[in-house]
């Protein structure tokens, strides 16, 4: 267990966090290119496109971060705590890397600022020295201030150089220049620049715009993360965007393009700054260091984190990472190896390998936190009740924008990065299975997607007219753990052009006891048909008799937002102990104007291979025109699709011809996959019934469909769905009006 920390920091670490990272090594070395490349416009293009994804994601921190407790860990915990541990532990061991190497790249920035030294050596002693002489002992100071002193003393070294950084840009905006004395600014004068490399600048500026989650970071060591996160984070970035737009002004106006992008003077701020000789250096300096101090301090907190949440495949590498030191439970451990990942960049002295994949990674951590608050406020769950609330569409904005600019910026480096998080995600999933999926808030915006579907559908099917016709089934069985025909029957309607509910039946009285049978009753169901490439919605009633629970059943709303206008049930052709009470519910089901499937299903194993045989008989085409969509409806599903319909329709002589030229016209009219070879028309004879037709023609057919009469049924009962002994699986259809085949 860890020491339980003391909150010792208010807004304002978060605030100098942030703006000290924003404020960095990109505003001194490269701001000058940006304006020299693009001009005036280009660059503010690229600050307003930046803050596209700063400002979404800014206020979607503060917005998450007011809902719920923050704990350590900053971005990752909110994210681990709204997305679910696995994916959290994904985007947590990105965002650390990242995290870890931005110290490494920063102290190598810092060098940069003693480039008069290494020219010195140079001209005076006529030799090079590498960088690394500079960069190695900043980064053990920096290690080992860190790891002495802990975080407060990061504090307040940060504190020390944002204030040298602010003297820095105060002097350098004070400054003047012989261009600036001549120059007029104009907003219809300005010098355009070459918009054609825009993104290619757009993706060496961009790091300029990720400090501003750097304060988050320090989530687990603030007394109210909840108020100064928002406060801390959104005046950060408003300020660095204020500040942008000022420096942009002042290099515009105090230097020609020319002079901005030449690559010999990476420095130009010192030529315009008072003093800037020494200033704008000194600058640099404490921007790169205050910066790395940030990075350094925010790094082992997202990894002490990620340890406290067991994501390492070993619990003794969690232990390790977890271990803290002093009141303050500073993550000593973890921040060991985040200077040694550090100091082996700093060595390699190289880092803009990793600078695309590093940007990547943290737009994935923006483009998360945008997409967890747009899905909170499409969701509307309950519980989601921020002091601070952002708006949708600017969640909305942030996420699109966040993988919009990650492919304009590489399109290689996006791929690469997202194939390496779903690598990590599917290695974190393997070894923490208890782990899986995503949280409520995915759940909580597909009820409220369903809801305005539901009410949509249900407000328009007026205007859908009769003609767009498409089986919204329900079906009852008390069998389901008998027999399981039925429910196959179902799902081949609703995988592709249907819908259906499937209804177990649990005959009983409503009571504390059958509630939980069919609790556990449903739960087995839904797990035996569980990745058969099921689109059935599945449930149980509990009912006292078949009779009531059909006139409940047949009551029930639609799943798809449509009312169900097709009941199927269901009874063992071998064993048929229900048929009777079919046939007398049978009037019940008609009255609402349901077309009525009645299945008899066979113990024999269904040969999809011998495809369907839909027969019509002489005075049935009122069924003729349901009972063929049925089968070109079931055909849809997977398992049917290698096999052929074949029509039998059995007429009097004398219309022969006139029955093949009809149905040959209407599967041609009804676009229907029915070639003219597989429509057979049979003659009556008086020496042979149709029952034996069937038995003859269909005897190994995979399914068999045949249509009845509600009047025939009244008369003969359950007779007529007897005497087809030779066939297999039969689904007998009633069609309460004539489908129109379009």
């Amino acid at each position: 267990m860890a020491t339980p920390s003391k909150k010792s920091f208010g807004t304002a670490p978060v605030y100098f966090t942030a703006i000290a990272t924003i404020l960095g090594a990109i505003l001194f070395l490269r701001f000058g290119f940006a304006v020299g490349t693009l001009g005036f416009w280009g660059v503010i293009g690229i600050i307003m496109l930046g803050h596209m994804v700063t400002i979404p994601t800014a206020l979607a921190i503060s917005e998450i971060a007011t809902n719920k407790r923050v704990e350590g860990g900053g971005e990752y915990f909110i994210i681990s705590r709204s997305f679910g541990m696995n994916i959290g532990a994904t985007i947590g061991f990105a965002l650390f890397i990242s995290q870890a190497i931005s110290v490494a790249f920063y102290i190598i920035a810092f060098t940069e600022a003693f480039e008069f030294f290494f020219k010195w050596v140079s001209s005076r002693y006529e030799f090079t020295l590498p960088r690394q002489v500079i960069s190695i002992p900043a980064m053990i100071g920096l290690s080992v201030l860190i790891l002495k002193k802990g975080a407060a003393v990061g504090m307040k070294t940060l504190y020390f150089v944002v204030a040298i950084l602010l003297i820095s840009l105060l002097l350098f905006f004070l400054g003047n220049t012989e261009y600036s004395t001549t120059y007029t600014f104009s907003l219809s004068s300005l010098e355009k620049g070459d918009m054609n490399q825009f993104f290619l600048v757009f993706a060496i500026i961009f790091p300029a715009f990720t400090g501003m989650t750097a304060g988050v970071g320090l989530s687990g060591d603030l007394k109210k993360p909840g108020k100064s996160i928002p406060l801390g984070t959104i005046l950060a970035t408003v300020t660095g965007m204020v500040v942008y737009f000022f420096i942009v002004y002042k290099l515009t106006s105090s230097a020609s393009l020319e002079a901005l992008r030449d690559p010999n003077n990476q420095l130009v701020m010192s030529d315009i700054a008072l003093a800037g000789g020494i200033i704008i250096p000194l600058g640099l300096a404490a921007s790169t260091f205050s910066s790395a101090i940030g990075s350094i301090i925010v790094a082992p907190r997202t990894f002490q984190a990620l340890a406290g949440d067991g994501s390492f495949p070993s619990k003794r590498i969690n232990r390790f990472l977890l271990k803290g030191r002093g009141e303050t439970n500073e993550p000593f451990n973890a921040t060991l190896v985040t200077v040694v990942i550090a100091m082996v960049f700093v060595i390699i002295g190289d880092v803009n390998k990793v600078a695309g994949i590093i940007t990547m990674f943290f737009m994935v951590t923006y483009g998360s936190l945008c997409l967890i608050s747009f899905l909170h406020h499409f969701g509307s769950a309950p519980s989601y009740r921020p002091s601070f609330r952002s708006r949708w569409y600017i969640s909305l904005v942030g996420f699109v924008a966040s993988i919009w600019v990650m492919f304009k910026i590489d399109t290689l480096f996006a791929l690469g990065s997202i194939v390496i998080m779903v690598l990590l995600y599917l290695s974190i999933n393997n070894y923490h299975k208890s782990r899986k999926g995503l949280v409520s808030i995915f759940t909580n915006a597909l009820f409220q997607l369903n809801r305005s579907l539901q009410v949509y559908l249900q407000q328009t099917r007026k205007s859908r007219g009769g003609k767009e016709w498409r089986p919204s089934a329900i079906c009852i069985s008390r069998d389901s753990f008998k027999r399981d025909k039925a429910f196959h029957l179902l799902n081949w309607i609703s995988h592709k052009y249907g819908f259906g509910t499937y209804i177990h039946l649990i005959e009983d009285y409503y009571s504390k006891s059958s509630r939980k049978k069919s609790v556990e009753e449903l739960d087995k169901l839904i797990k035996n048909f569980k990745g058969k490439g099921s689109h059935v919605y599945v449930d149980t009633m509990i009912s006292p008799s078949y009779t009531s629970a059909v006139a409940q059943a047949i009551q029930l709303p639609g799943i798809s937002g449509m009312e169900n206008n097709m009941v199927i049930l269901e009874f063992d052709r071998d064993e048929p102990d229900n048929l009777k009470e079919i046939v007398e519910n049978f009037s019940l089901v008609n009255a609402g104007n349901f077309d009525v499937c009645i299945f008899g299903s066979s113990k024999r194993t269904i040969n999809y291979k011998n495809g369907i045989h839909v027969w019509i008989r002489s005075g049935d085409y009122e069924n003729s025109h349901l009972m063929i969509l049925m089968s070109f409806i079931i055909q849809g599903h997977p398992a049917w699709r290698k096999s052929e319909i074949t029509i039998f329709d059995v007429c009097k002589k004398e219309k022969e011809e006139e029955t093949r030229r009809n149905l040959e016209q209407l599967v041609q009219a009804g676009r229907l996959p029915i070639t003219s070879k597989n429509i057979q028309v049979i003659c009556e004879m008086p020496d042979r019934n149709t029952r034996g037709l069937i038995n003859e023609h269909s005897a190994h057919a995979g399914l068999t469909i045949i249509g009845f009469h509600s009047e025939l049924l009244k008369h003969e009962g359950a007779r007529i769905f007897k005497g087809y002994d030779d066939v297999g699986n039969i689904l007998f259809v009633n069609s309460h009006r004539q489908i129109e085949i379009d």
